[in-house]
């Protein structure tokens, strides 16, 4: 007898591993899913029920469908997969040391040089001493004070 191929255990297998790369390629560009990955959990979630269907669907009719063999491979491949995901995610992330001697929300930065978009040096104290020029903010017709300002964002996640 012909026994069907059993195509939930490999579609597991797959959405297991799609849901552990989608976070590195995809998910980490949007806060909602950087900060707790809950998308690829839904991954996850659709993965262990495919390979359970495939597994007790292999072991219940082994004469109608394959995977005796394949399917504890596969679910043990995936167990692994989601197992370091999480380790990655939960475990080695958090380990990230504090970072120490940053400024406060609130304190005044320390003077910093960095290069602008064509290359050129640039100071904080220098950016903070430049006049206002008719194209930037604010807008015509608004208030303006006398020196520019700067607005320093501290990111502290994955590039």
């Amino acid at each position: 007898m012909n026994r069907s191929w059993n195509w939930r255990l490999w579609a597991g297998f797959a959405v297991a591993l799609v849901g552990a790369a989608s976070y590195q390629f995809f998910f980490i560009r949007f806060a909602v899913t950087r900060d707790f990955p809950w998308a690829n959990f839904i991954f996850f979630a659709l993965a262990a029920y495919l390979l359970i269907a495939g597994l007790r669907r292999a072991f219940q009719q082994p004469e109608a469908y394959r995977g005796k063999v394949s399917g504890p491979i596969l679910t043990s491949l995936s167990v692994l997969v989601i197992g370091f995901f999480l380790f990655v995610i939960f475990y080695l992330a958090r380990q990230v040391p504090e970072s120490r001697g940053a400024p406060a929300v609130g304190q005044v930065a320390p003077d910093f040089t960095l290069a602008d978009e064509n290359g050129q040096p640039v100071t904080l104290s220098a950016l903070l001493r430049s006049q206002f020029s008719a194209n930037d903010w604010p807008a015509v017709g608004e208030p303006r004070g006398n020196t520019a300002g700067a607005v320093l964002i501290f990111y502290r996640g994955y590039w």
